[in-house]
């Protein structure tokens, strides 16, 4: 034992000399050393090792080159049977030494003294006899033959470990996502929260695909973590972001498949929801505007902040370094309505017309009039799918208007309803553009191509408008809001109820109402269906002159300093918001958040409990406008007389995708392809027809004298009139074999199946549109899904 233990601590090794050669036949290798220091440590009755000494003298006066580390080797056991240094794991139960470690060197791959090269005829031989090594093998215990595999890998040079290793590791690899049912990774992947989920995506393009093209696992997200709004709002942007995405796809190719929409909705309501609140310090800069004119309109869109004054300029800023891109010059008085469309923009004026601007170029294009007095509001309507409800209760689908439009209302009473000219459309000025003498006549509006309705019926200025699919609401300072079908130019409803001037109103299709807001201090919820007040929302003591509807709130903002949140289902009073000092002169909301401008200060709101959350500006003048989108905010104020613009920037650097929703709800970046020509002209001749009077019809109102094409509805009756139930129609699917409804080929077929126009009684609502090709079909509302429709708690019990 006294020989051992130097051995073991390798106390008797010493360094060679240059000149000095290894005497192989007297050296005590790790190999020897490990055999004695297992033997010594051994615990176990059974050792294989007992009675084994060590066949080469050892000579203590010649160490090898290095020293040997005193580590500590585990015991040699039956269960463990030591072996030398490798990467492989050593097999249990091996055999006794003397047949682990020949005379050869630990392995091949790293021998300073390469083996002879096979003779032909050992290498002959060697294959003759394989078939009964390949029985002897197949005989022996399977701790034996992991034994020999090991023993043949470490006398295996490198380049035989890579063959072996491009061979195992495919038959050994075994991805459970991909082998496995879908509905039973479904499941699976049901029970990760989000930040998982986005880990595991990147595992592998597999993962990625499984993971990114589920909807079902990012509509429960949505739910679970209270982000999905119902009604159309995750429709519209699952096809706007998809038509975008693809589009940028095409531009640069790629392997991977594009995320579902539902997946995309999810990071950008997560992002919005978080960022706008725990960003402390979001960037920010600001730079001056219009001198020190009043900004009556401000508007973000596509990268461009566009305002307008009262001086009577456009300008368009860039919101990251706030240098002037371009000044629109041309209107004659202030402007008082802006509209924008990805590269147009559409502008009203005190001077009476109505100028379409190209943003690319910075040229106005065309300049309609008519109006005989300030243009005062204004909107573009795309575009939509609705479903109208004829004689007989025949039900069909149809896209109104067929193509975009421009509905203007002016302090002239009236509204008028212009054709949107497209890229590429001829140009057009109305003569007296340029000359603010010369008298329009009706007969020079009618010459516009462009002009298509002139509604008229208020009988006092046009304050406020709303339009979407076929459906226009206007609100007068005559007290009434007035329900127009754009295509036919008709007067659906003539709402009554309120007591002063109407400054304000919004239109929900989804749930086929309209909300007005006045100065009587109240605000009215109005059916469609059939022209009654469902709902009169008190509380306001001053004028209402601001209203916003979002898919789970309508917000209302008076003079008297106060905001408040509405249920527009129920009209129950959900939150009040009181912080202001003077009378609200802006604000915005979505369903996370409102921000509101007043005297002195612009405040941000969480629009689910009604708290401050913080004062974005204070110690300024005046509050004119405020806007935001996705990660980017920007109020246009006045600091010691001077406009100012400030843009706070939300986002991080890794938030480059993070795509917003647009408050109103309209997208403009997922417009359909453009209609040929043939099409294009069958939608004009239908409209013509929809205009043209029926002589049956025009007798019978001689007969009469009572106009059928109006209802005057007046507020008689408090009682509670439902609404239609929301997000009906998500609940069929978007294929085409999925829907129960007719559709018609045309518009000139769908005249004559319904009629002249929709009774004034009809259902006008608007509906979920056709699924582009290639798009990921979304799921309805009520689907049965293949795993548990709520997302399970964690062990503390609150939701992920």
């Amino acid at each position: 034992m006294q020989e051992e233990e130097p051995v073991a601590r390798g106390a008797c090794w010493r360094m060679l000399k240059p000149e000095e050669t290894v005497d192989h036949g007297k050296v005590v290798g790790l190999a020897e050393a490990v055999e004695r220091f297992g033997r010594k440590r051994s615990h176990g009755a059974d050792n294989v090792m007992e009675g084994v000494e060590p066949t080469i003298e050892r000579d203590t006066h010649t160490p090898p080159r290095k020293k040997a580390r005193a580590t500590h080797v585990p015991p040699i056991t039956t269960m463990n049977i030591a072996a030398p240094p490798s990467p492989l794991p050593s097999p249990h139960g091996s055999p006794p030494p003397q047949m682990i470690w020949p005379s050869a060197p630990p392995s091949g791959a790293s021998s300073p003294h390469p083996q002879p090269p096979l003779q032909p005829d050992l290498a002959v031989t060697t294959l003759l006899t394989l078939p009964s090594l390949l029985s002897h093998f197949t005989s022996l215990p399977q701790p034996l033959q992991s034994h020999f595999l090991l023993t043949l890998l470490r006398h295996s040079p490198l380049p035989v470990l890579r063959t072996l290793h491009s061979v195992l590791t495919p038959t050994l690899a075994r991805d459970f996502l991909t082998l496995l049912p879908p509905e039973l990774v479904s499941h699976i992947l049901s029970y990760l929260p989000y930040s998982t989920l986005a880990r595991a995506s990147r595992v592998s393009k597999a993962w990625r695909a499984i993971i990114d093209s589920d909807p079902v696992l990012w509509k429960d997200l949505l739910k679970s973590t209270k982000i999905w709004f119902g009604g159309d709002s995750e429709r519209a942007f699952a096809r706007s972001i998809y038509a975008r995405r693809l589009a940028e796809a095409q531009k640069i190719p790629t392997t991977l498949p594009l995320p579902h929409p539902y997946k995309s909705l999810f990071k950008s309501r997560h992002l919005t929801r978080t960022r706008w609140v725990t960003n402390e310090m979001p960037k920010h800069h600001t730079f001056p505007a219009h001198g020190s004119s009043v900004v009556t309109c401000l508007l973000l869109s596509h990268g461009r902040i566009i305002s307008a004054s009262d001086d009577h300029s456009i300008h368009i800023y860039s919101p990251v370094t706030g240098e002037l891109l371009q000044a629109l010059d041309g209107h004659d008085g202030g402007v008082w309505a802006l509209a924008a469309i990805k590269d147009t923009l559409v502008s009203g004026s005190t001077d009476r017309t109505v100028r379409i601007w190209n943003l690319t170029t910075g040229r106005c294009t065309h300049v309609f009039a008519g109006h005989t007095s300030t243009v005062r509001c204004l909107a573009i309507v795309k575009p939509e799918w609705i479903e109208v409800e004829g004689e007989g209760g025949v039900i069909s689908r149809e896209k109104w208007p067929k193509r975009s439009v421009i509905v203007t209302g002016s302090r002239d009473h009236s509204l008028r309803v212009w054709t949107l000219p497209r890229s590429g459309d001829p140009e057009y000025r109305w003569l007296g553009a340029d000359d603010a003498d010369v008298e329009l006549s009706e007969e020079d509006v009618e010459e516009n191509p462009y002009h298509k309705l002139h509604l008229e019926g208020h009988d006092h200025a046009v304050r406020a408008l709303a339009a979407r699919g076929r459906t226009l609401v206007s609100g007068s300072y005559d007290c009434t809001v007035r329900i127009w079908d754009i295509v036919t130019g008709e007067c659906r409803w003539v709402l009554v109820g309120h007591t002063q001037k109407v400054y304000s109103v919004v239109l929900d299709l989804n749930r086929n109402i309209a909300c007005s807001g006045s100065m009587d201090g109240t605000v009215r919820i109005w059916n469609l269906h059939n022209g009654q007040c469902q709902h009169t929302l008190t509380g306001h003591t001053s004028l209402v002159g601001l209203l916003g509807l979002s898919p789970s709130y309508l917000v209302s903002a008076a003079a008297d300093s106060t905001l408040r949140i509405w249920d527009p289902d129920t009209g129950e009073l959900r939150h009040t918001l009181a912080a202001h000092a003077g009378a609200i002169t802006c604000f915005q909301h979505d369903e996370f958040k409102v921000l509101s401008g007043s005297d002195g200060t612009l405040k941000m709101w969480n629009v689910r409990d009604g708290t401050v959350v913080r004062d974005l500006l204070t110690g300024i003048n005046g509050v004119w406008q405020v806007v935001f989108e996705g990660r980017c905010c920007v109020a246009a104020s006045n600091r010691n007389t001077t406009t100012m613009l400030d843009v706070w920037d939300f986002g991080t650097d890794e938030d480059d995708d993070w795509i917003g929703e647009p408050p109103c709800g309209t997208y403009d970046d997922d417009t359909e392809e453009e209609e040929d020509e043939a099409e294009e002209q069958a939608d004009v001749d239908a409209m013509d027809q929809d205009l043209e009077a029926d002589p049956s019809e025009n007798s019978a109102e001689q007969e009469d004298r009572i106009p059928r094409d109006v209802a005057v509805v007046e507020d008689k009756s408090s009682s509670r009139i439902p609404s239609d139930t929301e997000d009906e129609f998500m609940e069929r699917g978007d294929g085409v074999g999925s829907s129960k409804w007719a559709r018609s080929s045309s518009s000139r077929s769908v005249t004559h199946q319904r009629g002249k126009a929709p009774l004034p009684g009809s259902s006008l609502r608007r509906v979920n549109p056709l699924p582009l090709d290639g798009m990921p079909a979304l799921l309805p509302v009520h689907e049965t899904p293949t795993r548990p429709r709520v997302r399970p708690a964690t062990r503390n019990g609150s939701k992920r």
